[in-house]
């Protein structure tokens, strides 16, 4: 059995390592939409539903993720919008392009012409990754395409320095994502952060069918055998300083 697990996680990383020689890495915004009040929740999702969402689609941007913080308090919220891109010229041209959009001008008119004493949120968090080698593009999950619940947990790992950050990459893009699928952890995405407040570091985004599904499939990744060789390389060792971790739950009109 054991040589059969290694035969299919050497196919899965040529399978993998093929693919990153023919697919560009993706680039990823990732956006936090802090202090949205739980009256204003409607105004948030009508925008990014009716204009944000169609509008990005219209340029050619899919798979953009929208997710709510699972748990929040009873006050107000968090929304985390996830959007792929193809290269990094895009990052810069999206938005003027949302600009120049009629369609997108008319239907985002209520979110837009939001007053400064009533508006949706309080601060907007965002910082700029680039996909791993080892996972270029972005996964649409299993659950999502057969219409089952789904739960999505977002990590960041920062690290000391630029070098032990860069090691970090390099463990991922080494073999811990076979040992991730192995033990039913299923990745969306991972980013290197380029532009963002905690850097050096790099995210993450895996899902689940529940919570319970979560903790007992990152109890099998700690208990693997393949875990605990890698995680003792010494190289590896203290490349990760703080660890951020936040349960999404996706919006009904979440592309992901």
């Amino acid at each position: 059995m054991r040589t059969i697990l290694c035969i299919l996680f050497l196919l899965s990383s040529l399978a993998a390592t093929s693919m990153a020689q023919t697919l560009t890495n993706q680039y990823y915004e990732l956006a936090q939409y802090q202090g949205i009040a739980l009256e204003r929740i409607s105004v948030m999702d009508e925008y990014l539903e009716r204009a944000l969402l169609p509008a990005l689609e219209r340029l050619g941007i899919e798979n953009v993720g929208v997710f709510r913080v699972a748990g929040d308090d009873a006050k107000e919220t968090s929304f985390y919008l996830l959007v792929p891109l193809k290269d990094a010229q895009q990052v810069a041209t999206y938005k003027s392009q949302l600009h120049q959009d009629a369609d997108y001008q008319g239907a985002a008119a209520p979110y837009l012409m939001t007053e400064s004493k009533s508006p949706v949120f309080q601060r907007i968090r965002s910082e700029l990754l680039i996909a791993f080698d080892c996972m270029p593009q972005l996964k649409v999950p299993e659950q999502k395409t057969a219409s089952r619940d789904r739960l999505f947990e977002l990590r960041t790992y920062e690290s000391s320095t630029e070098r032990l950050g860069n090691l970090k990459v390099e463990m991922f893009n080494s073999g811990e994502v076979p040992i991730f699928l192995d033990s039913g952890i299923q990745p969306v995405f991972f980013g290197q952060c380029l532009v963002g407040d905690r850097m050096p570091s790099l995210t993450y985004m895996t899902v689940y069918d529940d919570a319970a599904s979560r903790d007992a499939a990152w109890k099998k990744f700690i208990e693997h055998p393949d875990w605990k060789v890698l995680s003792g390389v010494e190289k590896y060792r203290g490349t990760v300083s703080k660890i951020y971790k936040t349960d999404l739950i996706p919006r009904p009109y979440s592309r992901l």
